[in-house]
């Protein structure tokens, strides 16, 4: 079960990881692309980039996002799980605001709506890619991460043992009883001698062989 948990944990790692790298590795081309053309920081009406409208601004901003998520992924699979879905939320809620202020001078990044987009279908993409096999619903028992929310609790009770000897029924009632007066505090100080002694045993069986040893 050690194993099944650490491959499982391991193919989530490098699925949140990997992501992580492919994305922050687009932005970075992206950005490097706007900084070469030395693109004007703060212009509204931005310049062709990868099909998308750029300016200074945006350029840095999206070699400083790609930074984070490619050190997220350095740093752990966990990490770049939540890095991922913050940045995920981050497109989108980008791509929601930026589109209210197009053709605006409030439009600092100079987005287009190819650029809105773009925001929304990425946001989406690594909101499912940092949310895969660690928030989504129907997670199996070997998964890593619903196993840290729901810790198994205490072993297994065995189920009762079944005594084939007519003398150990009558042990194991002696015994049920005597156990009954010790925690009542009735018992006679042989009982709770006999009692104690049973009770060093861990199994059912070994408890009434100890009860009946008592007795002779």
């Amino acid at each position: 079960m050690n194993r099944v948990w650490r491959e499982s944990h391991g193919s989530l790692d490098a699925v949140h990881r990997v992501g992580a790298v492919l994305f922050g590795l687009g932005l970075w081309v992206f950005g490097i692309l706007g900084l070469v053309n030395r693109l004007d920081p703060f212009t509204t009406n931005g310049t062709p980039v990868l099909g998308l409208s750029s300016n200074g601004l945006l350029s840095v901003i999206s070699l400083v996002v790609g930074a984070i998520l490619i050190a997220a992924a350095m740093r752990g699979g966990r990490t770049a799980s939540t890095v991922t879905v913050i940045v995920g939320v981050a497109f989108i809620l980008s791509g929601l605001g930026n589109v209210l202020v197009l053709n605006t001078p409030m439009n600092l990044l100079a987005f287009r709506m190819p650029n809105v987009i773009f925001s929304l279908i990425a946001g989406a993409l690594l909101l499912f890619l940092g949310a895969y096999g660690r928030y989504t619903g129907g997670l199996p028992d070997d998964n890593p991460y619903y196993a840290e929310r729901h810790p198994r609790s205490e072993p297994e009770v065995p189920l009762p043992t079944v005594f084939r000897d007519a003398a150990d029924v009558v042990a194991a009632r002696e015994l049920a009883e005597a156990e009954r007066a010790v925690a009542q505090h009735a018992a006679s100080p042989e009982q709770a001698d006999r009692v104690a002694a049973a009770r060093s045993a861990r199994r059912a069986e070994d408890r009434v062989r100890a009860w009946r040893a008592g007795a002779s």
